[in-house]
């Protein structure tokens, strides 16, 4: 039986899945790579490094399947910016999604376009992690790389660069980049303009399920796959997992507990909040759109307690660890404001903290409270959703936070939902490889292609009593930024001031 593949070049390394026409998966393969953090707030990457990583594990997938590829989607972390010179060679280190250095550069788009007609045109305002004001750091601080600029490409379309020599993305991940025109799903000649952004920097613009070329003889040897086999546009990553969701119509929500915590409203029409809180930003489905609300640090946040309070846990002994402490954590909570914040805040110079603790607070407290603010964060984005109004009838988990036991509960309670999840959650490659049935016909539709997905039969109910509970302790995590900003914001100065170097981290493959 044939196979579709998908291809995710996520942040800590690029997964690959192979699954047949019946939605099964029949080989996958993950390897990782290093982030490096040279300065506080800064968050880079090596291109080559996701290229090194798709060949190998499209190797591997390509070998386990045994199976004849009928095409290949590709997704990836959303708003990077890679920059090649005229011979497609890349410049410097690709800035990441999570990277905060470009706040001068936000205020400068503002000041030239306007922050309303910045959000009637891109669905959004101007946040650092976009990749528009990542363009113009490297004119400012980075001159001679500047000069020697010619592309600019979002990190799985550097990958596709690799694979089928073409300059192309997909109207969803183009979106993020605060270039794109919302409701015309191409390049903003009136923001190009007034960046000064040549169009020619840019890639063509393609819906998710269109074809943009074709495996080229050089990448069949690099990656096994056969020369010639379709490539199709895709989807950043949280349309392709919402896609791998079956979140394609109204109503649906999905929220994703990863690196990154998102929380993904499906929409038939553009959706923009008028204060720019969430973001409108164009689906992998063709013509449709969607709402989302972003925790900066999510599962992110538990990874940085693991690291410093138990190093050597698996994530598993942390939520076990977790689940001995009661609900609310005993009067404490945790702002995962780790890397600045994007909604409800949209403050790159946010910090987290503990707010609460006393002598009687344990480690099984303190890890607790850690998800629980996670959590919170996420239940903020989920009410804005409500606000704007968009209908939520029900929410899927996605990400590793799906995955346990604890996580799901907690989304339950504190959003006051029931919670379901997918008999198989692959995440955004399984959401692109079926993008790919579609642009090589193997599915009629997006919708067909969903049909195939599955909901387990158990589903997290919220328990009332924990509900009311955590009802009172969200009005008090909502009140927290506004009262503590201003120290955030003298403290985010010192430490700039500082300028001390960060570190890099390397994650195991596998």
């Amino acid at each position: 039986m044939p196979c579709l593949i998908g291809l995710d070049v996520g942040t800590t390394g690029t997964r690959a899945l192979a699954i047949d026409l019946e939605g099964n998966v029949v080989a996958a393969a993950t390897e990782g790579y290093p982030m490096a953090t040279p300065r506080p707030g800064w968050s880079e990457q090596d291109p080559d490094d996701w290229w090194a990583a798709s060949r190998t594990v499209l190797g591997r997938v390509v070998a386990q399947s045994r199976q004849a590829p009928l095409a290949i989607g590709l997704t990836g972390q959303m708003h990077g910016a890679v920059f090649l010179d005229e011979n497609d060679r890349v410049i410097r280190p690709a800035l990441l999604w999570n990277d905060q250095r470009t706040e001068r550069q936000c205020l400068d788009i503002t000041a030239k376009i306007g922050r309303e007609r910045l959000v009637q045109i891109a669905g959004n305002p101007a946040l650092t992690g976009f990749q528009a004001p990542k363009i113009l750091w490297l004119r400012d601080e980075e001159p001679a790389a500047y000069a020697r600029l010619r592309r600019v490409l979002l990190p799985k379309d550097y990958v596709r660069l690799r694979l089928t020599g073409e300059h192309a993305t997909d109207a969803s991940d183009a979106s993020g980049t605060l270039l794109l025109d919302l409701r015309r799903r191409a390049w903003s000649d009136e923001i190009l303009d007034a960046l000064e952004i040549p169009r020619e920097w840019l890639p063509s613009v393609h819906e998710g399920t269109d074809v943009t070329g074709e495996i080229t003889a050089a990448a069949a040897a690099a990656t096994s796959l056969p020369a010639g086999l379709k490539v199709a546009a895709g989807g950043g990553d949280n349309a392709a997992a919402a896609v791998g969701n079956g979140i394609v119509r109204a109503g649906l929500v999905s929220s994703s507990v990863g690196t990154s915590g998102v929380v993904f409203a499906h929409s038939e029409k553009p959706v923009v909040d008028p204060l720019g809180r969430l973001h409108a930003f164009c689906h992998a489905v063709p013509d449709e759109y969607h709402v989302m609300g972003v925790t900066l640090s999510a599962g992110g946040s538990l990874g940085w307690w693991r690291e410093v309070a138990a190093p050597g846990r698996h994530y598993g002994a942390m939520a076990a660890l977790a689940a001995e402490a009661p609900p609310g954590a005993g009067g404490l909570l945790f702002l995962p404001y780790l890397s600045g914040e994007r909604t409800p805040v949209l403050d790159p110079a946010a910090r987290g903290a503990f707010v609460g603790l006393n002598r009687t607070h344990t480690l099984a407290h303190l890890t607790r409270a850690v998800m629980e603010g996670v959590v919170h964060s996420l239940k903020q984005c989920l009410d804005g959703i409500a606000e704007l109004p968009l209908p939520i009838t029900e929410i899927r988990a996605t990400g590793g936070g799906a995955r346990n036991a604890l996580w799901l509960q907690l989304q339950s309670d504190i959003f006051g939902m029931p919670i379901h999840r997918n008999v198989v959650d692959e995440g955004p490659a399984f959401g692109a490889a079926l993008l790919a049935g579609v642009a090589c016909g193997a599915y009629s539709s997006v919708a067909q292609a969903t049909s195939l997905i599955r909901l387990a039969a158990d589903v997290n109910r919220p328990d009332p009593d924990r509900s009311l509970l955590y009802k009172e302790y969200h009005e008090v995590y909502a009140s927290l930024y506004a009262m503590t900003s201003d120290a955030m914001h003298r403290l985010s100065a010192l430490d700039g001031a500082r300028g001390q170097p960060g570190s890099s981290t390397r994650p195991p493959s596998s």
